[in-house]
C-alpha cells in the first residue's frame, strides 16, 4: 500500500509547515500512484485551505502513517 505525503505550509505563518499523509487503496506502484494523485491532493487542498501545497510524494505506508 501506499501513501500520499504532503509538505504544506500555513498562509499566516509560512514558516509553520508540516506533513501530512493521505493513504491510497489499491494495489499499485509509485509511478501509477503519482499519476493517480492529482484528484487526491486537489481534494486535500479543498478540505484544507490555509495550508498550499508545497511538495508531495507517493512512497510505501508504514506504521506511522495509520
Amino acid at each position: 500500500m501506499l501513501t500520499i505525503v504532503i509538505s504544506a505550509c500555513l498562509i499566516a505563518d509560512p514558516s509553520s509547515c508540516k506533513d501530512y499523509t493521505l493513504p491510497v487503496d489499491g494495489d499499485m506502484d509509485t509511478i501509477q500512484c503519482a499519476l493517480l494523485a492529482p484528484p487526491f491532493l486537489a481534494h486535500w487542498q479543498e478540505s484544507h485551505p490555509q495550508w498550499p501545497v508545497n511538495k508531495w510524494k507517493c512512497q510505501p505506508t508504514t506504521m506511522n502513517d495509520t
